[in-house]
């Protein structure tokens, strides 16, 4: 079971949800996601059909992803019932992902980092270099941690 349907029309693109990587965002990097000059239904749109990746995962000991826009779900080779079932760490490849539990940790202590490379495999092993993805911690607008998030729009098929 997902935790949110598939962003659409009908359910405002899951505005609440990308509010919160939107202001968590701002919060560690002081740059903005997308435009601001937008209602924030609109942003949750911009955000779904925008031309980068951005996924998150929840707070779970093993974290699920909870949110990818269309980018993430085609670079992933998955639907979106799919990735939202998956463990993210299943996105890396099993010798990756000790690396990538380190960098989610330096993440948990710092709030963000913005520089992060490795390999990611989509579902039908089709491997992937991101380059200077920006990976942060999400938080509610009460200052709960709220899972992780990370965005890049630099990749390269390997």
């Amino acid at each position: 079971m997902t935790a949110f349907p598939e962003p659409d029309e009908n359910n405002d693109f899951l505005v609440d949800h990308v509010t919160i990587l939107c202001s968590s965002f701002i919060h560690w990097t002081q740059r903005q996601l997308i435009s601001r000059n937008q209602a924030p239904r609109d942003a949750a749109r911009s955000l779904y059909f925008a031309p980068f990746a951005i996924v998150s995962h929840d707070t779970a000991p093993d974290p699920i992803f909870n949110y990818a826009n269309r980018t993430a779900l085609e670079l992933f080779e998955m639907t979106w019932a799919e990735l939202t079932t998956l463990p993210s760490r299943q996105s890396a490849e099993p010798v990756n992902q000790e690396r990538r539990a380190r960098l989610l940790f330096e993440v948990a202590t710092k709030g963000c980092i913005d520089d992060y490379q490795g390999v990611r495999i989509s579902r039908t092993g089709r491997r992937f270099m991101i380059d200077r993805a920006t990976v942060w911690n999400l938080l509610t607008p009460q200052g709960d941690y709220y899972g992780q998030a990370a965005m890049f729009g630099n990749w390269r098929y390997l």
